[in-house]
């Protein structure tokens, strides 16, 4: 073999062993990395979302079902017989106590009463005759010149005479009476209904049929209905102090009006019943409130809200925080040191919105699980994620503008 052969030969073999132990360097890096990528991360503490709970005062109220109810209503009705000459007043208008609606005819009222009259003073004539008479019985009986039996029959007759004087004024006053109920007055304020009878026809004292119907307005009554048991539950707690409310012990309302809204005026409760529905099981209250726009009008359905008080040193709780145990005991997960979650029994009043009042069992700070509860096991240790912070919107920095939208 020549010398330039074997050159050759050699020149090949070199790159070749190079590139088996290279291959075989890689293959051992590959090996290396799969065995690292073997080993099992250490895991790590679930996410829970959390929520840093403070003591505050709560404002308790309750919203109950109710009905608008008329603060006076009056039938008209004539007290005397008659024909309706006018009616003085459009129907569906505002009247004031006393004023005229109908005028029925007086003719034979006022003859009543000019009988009425001529009959007093003759019997008042009668009576001043027989008073000047009994004058000079009184001088002739002192020198025998009558005798005292005539004397005594006149003093009777005297008496008689003022008993007459007094029923004929009786009777006159009566008389003038029934001329002033020929005009039918209004007996209250109020907003007047639609006539039932017009002129021309005949009516008679305290008849079934009410010639119109007045109803007040402003202020308006609502009646409330209640649960007697929860009535009862909340005296038992304003008596315990659990609840407090104003001195004066009235209770504010705010009405609700189905497809208007919320009625801008404030009510106040004025009384409740002392007996219990026996169909039912409630209760009623009574509410009154401003109508000076006599928005509300009286057989309404609405919801009242009425303010029941409050409570101090509180904590309100979500409604998704809240767990029950297999006794229906009531309690949350609170994270503490270390964020190890623990078990705290607590004390539930009643919901407040979305929330539930608790009153006993936590500590202000205190901070508990609300989101991710399925994560969660007794003694574990956890990643809090404040939701109170996720919620809030990014303050920009000092000098820093907000973002533009």
């Amino acid at each position: 073999m020549s010398s330039s052969a074997t050159l050759h030969s050699t020149a090949f073999r070199l790159p070749l062993a190079a590139l088996l132990t290279a291959a075989a360097l890689l293959l051992a890096a590959c090996n290396q990395e799969d065995s690292a990528s073997a080993q099992p991360a250490a895991p790590q503490p679930p996410q829970v979302g959390v929520r840093t709970l403070h003591a505050r005062t709560v404002q308790l109220s309750t919203e109950l079902p109710g009905r608008t109810v008329a603060y006076r209503r009056a039938e008209v009705r004539p007290q005397v017989d008659g024909i309706i000459q006018k009616r003085l007043f459009e129907e569906g208008a505002t009247v004031e106590a006393g004023q005229p609606l109908y005028q029925i005819d007086p003719a034979t009222y006022q003859a009543e009463v000019k009988s009425a009259e001529a009959a007093l003073e003759r019997a008042r004539a009668t009576l001043a005759a027989t008073t000047t008479k009994l004058k000079r019985y009184r001088d002739l009986i002192s020198r025998k010149a009558v005798s005292q039996q005539d004397y005594d029959d006149l003093a009777a007759t005297q008496a008689e005479e003022k008993a007459d004087v007094a029923s004929d004024e009786a009777a006159l006053e009566k008389a003038r009476i029934n001329l002033e109920y020929t005009v039918v007055s209004a007996p209250i304020a109020g907003r007047i209904g639609r006539s039932s009878i017009t002129e021309g026809a005949l009516v008679t004292a305290n008849q079934a049929s009410a010639l119109a119907t007045i109803t007040q307005l402003d202020p308006i009554y609502v009646d409330l209905t209640e649960s007697s048991d929860d009535l009862l539950r909340t005296r038992r707690a304003i008596a315990r102090g659990e609840i407090t409310v104003t001195a004066k012990g009235d209770l504010p309302v705010r009405l609700k009006v189905d497809g208007v809204g919320e009625y801008p005026e404030e009510g106040r409760v004025q009384f409740s019943e002392v007996v219990v529905d026996e169909t039912t099981g409630t209760v009623s209250l009574r509410a009154v409130f401003p109508n000076p726009k006599q928005e509300l009008m009286p057989g309404m359905f609405v919801r009242g809200v009425v303010s029941q008080g409050e409570v101090k040193n509180a904590f309100l709780v979500p409604q998704a925080a809240l767990q029950r145990g297999t006794d229906g005991a009531a309690f949350v997960w609170r994270i503490g040191e270390g964020d190890k979650v623990e078990q705290r029994p607590v004390t539930v009043s009643r919901a407040v919105g979305q929330d539930w009042l608790v009153t006993e069992g936590l500590a202000d700070g205190d901070r508990i699980a609300v989101d991710g509860l399925q994560r969660i096991r007794p003694g574990g240790q956890v990643t809090p994620v404040d939701l109170d912070a996720k919620q809030a919107p990014a303050q920009p920095k000092a000098g820093q503008a907000p973002a533009s939208s």
